[in-house]
């Protein structure tokens, strides 16, 4: 699997405002306070807050403030606004991807990956990983990689 930078600030500008709770924070704070080139953030917010992860709002006391509840925003939720569906070849959903011969069965690979993908996406919040605390499932692979079941 291959995250792109786009997604990987997206990740951490997300945690940055789960850390900072309700408090209204500049995109200059989020920039700085996760070392995301400061134009580049700005327009991450924007696609965040078109996505529905973010809300924002203009003056003084103004900045951005995740729109929901850092424990119902999972990792799954922030990459699908900021890069689309989880696990695609070559742009399409695995399902629709036919192959032949020797390499029929590789389509069921990838309908495998994306399936642990999502199972482990889709069960981190930005609150377990900004409290440091992974599902258990997730804390198990970390510390033994091996241990995929």
């Amino acid at each position: 699997m291959r995250l792109s930078a786009r997604v990987d600030y997206a990740l951490r500008a997300c945690l940055a405002l789960t850390e900072a709770g309700d408090v209204w924070t500049s995109a200059e704070r989020v920039a700085t306070a996760q070392q995301i080139p400061a134009k580049f953030c700005e327009s991450i917010l924007l696609q965040l807050r078109r996505g529905g992860i973010v809300e924002s709002r203009r003056g003084p006391d103004g900045g951005h403030r995740l729109a929901g509840d850092p424990h119902g925003i999972s990792l799954a939720d922030v990459i699908r606004v900021v890069d689309g569906p989880l696990v695609g070849v070559r742009g399409q959903r695995p399902e629709h991807v036919d192959y032949t011969g020797a390499a029929a069965t590789l389509q069921d690979v990838w309908i495998a990956l994306r399936a642990n993908e999502r199972k482990i996406l889709e069960s981190v919040s930005l609150h377990d990983v900004a409290t440091s605390n992974l599902p258990e499932g997730v804390a198990r692979l970390t510390a033994d990689p091996s241990a995929w079941t």
